[in-house]
């Protein structure tokens, strides 16, 4: 992975170590050579001791010398070696060997006589032994290399595994699958494997020893460069290294200069399939989600399938990171009916036809709906009668906002209440409004609009619930509240513009050395927001003072981005500050250092769900908020900026505007 090397690209396929037919082949070629040269050098040690002697009698001399350096080498598995990576751990095999073989035939000519023409005959034995028996493996591996092969079979890779049990079981024998297929796919040949358990250490999987736990790894490879058998490639084939297990083994690939690669998924393996039905293994590169710290939170899927199932569903936004991803996941749970709305004609269209392809019995809907259309949203909401709304939808890039604030607004307050409205109107269950970090203590126009749509939905939830004194409303929607950081992958965030950046060799540009930011995988992300939707909407009695509470997913602990932009450039093979170079270029218009999740006056409660906390409600009327939304609505269609953001920040006394991109301090 890391140093000089040119990374694997995905997609190339591996073929297993020999068949267990061909590897007794190999070792039977190399008993005969050996055999052979061991022979060869009796007559030979011979004339070096004394030139005058007879070399050739007595005649036995010449089987016997073979048949010790045979005997000898069993104990070194001499006749397993491969030739093509002889190094120098194998050439002190062959010394050892060459050793033993020469004190069995001094002791069996002590025994017969006329074997040793002069005392120093043992040591010159043992000589020839190394040097007939040593050269040609060098020899063959020099050839290989002149002739512009790697020191293996054509484009054979080195490699080793990391991991144990079931999982380096199933990959070795999904290779050895592969290597049975026959053609010119290229290869494996495994040094050995890693476990995670010191327990396994010495045992052998395949054939394969295991040369150390997952600690070992810096010690194990300073012996295998020692031997020069150092590995191109780690691969981790279990799914269970990640986080900062899997950071450390990336470092340690690093230092040696290896690329790191992640084997397919166990349950992508099949090595039942007939040869001619085998595909080539696929190696993935380590994704930057594989470095999230993050363990499995355990989840209420039988939950979410009673609050989706046979039930007419909305997604707005559906064509974004979210939305989509919630147009997937709720598919697969079975609902009545779909109703995908988004104003991106193109992102619609591609979803829309991937759950066709995917969830071809889910019947669907996709609609252009512009959310700042009040009339629109109604007639639609009318005539499909959704009972969930998941709102996604909202302009969401802090600097694109700052620039058109007004549209921003627009969108992400008063079309979150022309949502809210239209989904009241036609009876809807419940409406649950994807909300973000930066609404708290927000210092961007964007920040703020989702504030300000937080507080229109808790309004209404309080007043559905019979919150803050007031009678609970039979039969009136609920409105749940997700908030939560960054996304990884999501469009317009930090890695895929790396992406892209390393992609053109750089610079990585990062806005401040000190920037941190909650992050989390869109699936994790969106399970979550199902799971705080199966407590808001379903019949869950909350703890005294929540109603109209936000939930807020547990995003761990935040991360550096200079440091996940040095994450990447070490996970495509280079060096940061060496091969691609990280440039600071400040903070941008609404921009802040730290994201936080829970504003000053809303201490986190737990739900008695991993993952999932709620941020004590801030309790506003509906009818205020509402017509303080009509205000800034107003001042909007008529273009007056100055007086929205004035409204907004009379509304969200924490707004403080950072419109510059100057440093601020994180408030409580």
């Amino acid at each position: 992975m890391i140093g000089r090397r040119v990374c694997l690209p995905p997609g190339v396929g591996y073929r297993a170590p020999m068949p267990a037919t061909r590897s007794l082949i190999r070792i039977g070629v190399n008993v005969a050579l050996d055999g052979l040269l061991a022979a060869a050098a009796v007559p030979v040690a011979r004339w070096i001791a004394d030139p005058t002697a007879p070399i050739l009698h007595p005649a036995w001399m010449i089987p016997a010398g073979a048949a010790c350096l045979l005997i000898a080498g069993l104990p070194f598995r001499l006749s397993q070696q491969y030739w093509r990576f002889a190094g120098i751990g194998d050439l002190l095999t062959v010394a050892a060997s060459s050793a033993v073989a020469a004190a069995l035939f001094a002791l069996l000519g002590a025994v017969a006589g006329g074997a040793s023409p002069n005392p120093t005959f043992p040591l010159i034995h043992a000589l020839s032994l190394l040097v007939l028996l040593g050269a040609p493996r060098v020899a063959y591996r020099q050839m290989l290399i002149r002739a512009g092969l790697r020191p293996n079979e054509g484009q054979v890779t080195s490699v080793l595994l990391v991991g144990e049990g079931e999982d380096a079981d199933l990959f070795l024998r999904a290779l050895a699958q592969n290597g049975r297929s026959g053609g010119r796919r290229p290869s494996f040949h495994v040094e050995g494997l890693l476990a995670l358990s010191p327990r396994q250490v010495g045992r052998r999987i395949q054939g394969h020893t295991i040369l150390g736990a997952i600690g070992d790894l810096p010690a194990v490879l300073a012996r295998l460069q020692q031997e020069e058998r150092l590995p191109d490639t780690l691969v981790i084939a279990t799914p269970d290294l990640s986080g900062n297990a899997l950071a450390s083994v990336m470092e340690q690939a690093e230092r040696f200069g290896l690329s790191l690669r992640r084997a397919p998924r166990p349950t992508t393996l099949d090595p039942a399939l007939p040869a001619g039905r085998s595909r080539p293994l696929e190696l993935k590169p380590v994704a930057i989600e594989d470095l999230l710290n993050r363990a499995q939170v355990p989840l209420d899927r039988d939950g979410m399938a009673r609050l989706i199932q046979g039930r007419r569903v909305v997604v707005t936004g559906a064509g974004g990171t979210i939305g989509s991803e919630l147009a997937r996941q709720v598919a697969a749970f079975g609902p009545a009916a779909l109703m995908l709305a988004d104003n991106g004609e193109y992102a619609l269209w591609q979803i829309d036809l991937e759950l066709a392809e995917s969830h071809p019995a889910v019947p669907r809907q996709a609609m252009l709906v512009d959310i700042r259309d009040e009339a629109r949203v109604r007639a639609v909401f009318e005539v499909f009668r959704p009972e969930l709304v998941f709102h996604a939808a909202a302009l969401k890039h802090v600097p694109m906002v700052e620039a058109n604030p007004l549209e921003g607004l627009m969108t992400n307050v008063v079309g979150t209440r022309h949502v809210a409205d239209a989904a009241r109107a036609v009876g809807t269950l419940a409406m649950v409004l994807i909300s973000t970090d930066k609404a708290v203590n927000p210092t961007s126009v964007m920040g703020a609009s989702k504030r300000l749509a937080e507080m229109y939905c808790q309004a209404l939830d309080l007043a559905a619930r019979g919150g803050g004194g007031r009678p609970a409303q039979s039969g009136a929607m609920r409105c749940v509240t997700v908030r939560f950081g960054n996304v990884l992958g999501s469009t317009g965030s930090v890695v895929p513009l790396f992406q892209r950046q390393l992609a053109r060799g750089g610079p990585l540009t990062v806005t401040h050395p000190d920037m941190r930011r909650y992050f989390m995988t869109v699936r994790e992300a969106v399970s979550l927001v199902l799971q705080a939707s199966v407590l808001g909407v379903g019949d869950v009695t909350l703890p005294s003072g929540l109603d109209g509470g936000i939930f807020v997913l547990d995003m761990g602990e935040p991360v550096k981005i200079v440091d996940l932009a040095r994450q990447m450039i070490r996970l495509a093979g280079l060096h940061p500050d060496v091969d691609v170079e990280i440039r600071f270029t400040g903070l941008r218009p609404g921009e802040k250092l730290f994201e936080e999740l829970f504003h000053g006056k809303e201490p986190p409660v737990p739900t008695g769900y991993a993952g999932l906390l709620m941020a004590m409600p801030r309790t506003a009327d509906p009818a205020i908020v509402g017509r303080a939304i009509d205000e800034i609505a107003s001042a909007c269609r008529n273009g007056q900026s100055r007086q929205a953001l004035a409204l907004l920040s009379r509304l969200i006394p924490e707004f403080e505007h950072n419109a510059d991109g100057s440093v601020g301090e994180v408030r409580a």
